[in-house]
């Protein structure tokens, strides 16, 4: 089967290259390492793409910007892929306001551009979108919660399994990345409904993994991670370090992603994160860590929030799991922070 998967030197894109290079796939991977640019030297994604060039078999690396419509037209026409895995993205809400137009164009404009190509070249194949769960904007802010002593949470038992696939996208703010990945997000779902295509939607919450660059403007784990184990500064924005996040390994993304891919839903939209059972908040998190090394974060706390971050968000995986009862969480919380540590102790 050919693949294309975009954003391949990233997270969730070199988990994809290599998870489905061992399975025999030929694999196509597009990135122009525009993290670094995004991000600086801390962002950038080649020793990651040198990586997968050198452990993976069946791997091409093609230097493409997603935004330069002609050359993905171009490249559809040629290889008539079978599966996309589209995670390319501009990530972070910050730095979108910024950066409002290169967001945009990377994000909604270049989804299309993939989109299209696939729709005039490709028609029959899965294509999946990873979106974001910042399309719901901050409304899970205006759901009820409850302070604990080291976590917010849900106070509305509605709320008990997290954020569901039905909660609005509207009359809220998101941020300028939230509109971007939004717009993208539901052109996918229209390409499947209006088109007949085999489009899915994932909307991530803390997606995670040992070979993340994270950094302070994305990443969260990964980057709390690194700066306790040098005990530098982190700064804490509001909620009294108790917001609340979950955290999903991106082995267990893509297993979600082939389990769609064989028998897809066109226009199917997912939440996926780690659910409630891998759900913490940030004050949790710097104890866990704290736990594992003895190290920790000198933390620096301001009182004003990010805006549109949330205060308490995990995902309400039941839909997914129903529709595809084969898939489950295979790494826990304290797994996956176990796993980071590791990974960034033996880089130094």
């Amino acid at each position: 089967m050919k693949l294309l998967i975009t954003g391949c030197s990233g997270l969730i894109g070199s988990e994809a290259v290599t998870f489905f290079d061992r399975m025999g796939f030929d694999v196509t991977g597009i990135d122009n390492n525009m993290r670094a640019d995004f991000f600086g030297p801390k962002g950038d994604t080649t020793a990651n793409l040198h990586r997968l060039e050198g452990t993976c078999k069946r791997f091409r690396h093609v230097n493409m910007d997603i935004r330069d419509r002609q050359g993905v037209d171009e490249l559809f026409r040629k290889e008539r892929f079978e599966f996309v895995i589209h995670c390319a993205a501009q990530p972070s809400h910050d730095l979108a306001a910024k950066r409002p137009f290169d967001d945009f164009e990377v994000n909604a404009v270049g989804t299309l551009n993939l989109l299209e190509a696939c729709r005039r070249h490709a028609p029959e194949a899965v294509f999946i979108c990873m979106s974001t769960n910042k399309v719901y904007g901050d409304g899970p802010n205006h759901v009820p919660l409850k302070e604990l002593e080291t976590r917010w949470e849900y106070a509305d038992p509605k709320y008990e399994h997290g954020i569901a696939e039905d909660f609005s996208v509207d009359r809220c703010l998101h941020s300028l990345f939230g509109v971007s990945k939004l717009a993208g997000d539901v052109m996918a779902q229209e390409y499947g409904r209006y088109f007949g295509m085999k489009t899915g939607i994932f909307r991530g919450g803390c997606l995670t993994g040992p070979q993340h660059a994270g950094v302070e403007l994305h990443g969260f784990l990964n980057y709390l991670a690194q700066v306790a184990l040098n005990e530098g500064p982190y700064t804490v924005y509001g909620y009294k370090a108790k917001q609340v996040r979950d955290q999903i390994h991106c082995h267990d993304v893509i297993e979600a992603f082939w389990q769609f891919a064989q028998n897809p839903r066109p226009g199917e939209v997912y939440n996926l994160g780690g659910g409630k059972e891998n759900a913490a908040s940030l004050m949790e998190c710097v104890a866990m860590i704290e736990k594992a090394t003895g190290k920790r974060p000198k933390i620096n706390y301001v009182d004003r929030a990010r805006i549109g971050d949330h205060i308490c968000y995990y995902s309400d995986l039941r839909k997914f799991r129903a529709h595809y009862p084969g898939w489950r969480l295979t790494a826990s919380l304290p797994q996956i922070v176990d796993e980071m540590i590791h990974a960034l102790s033996s880089r130094t």
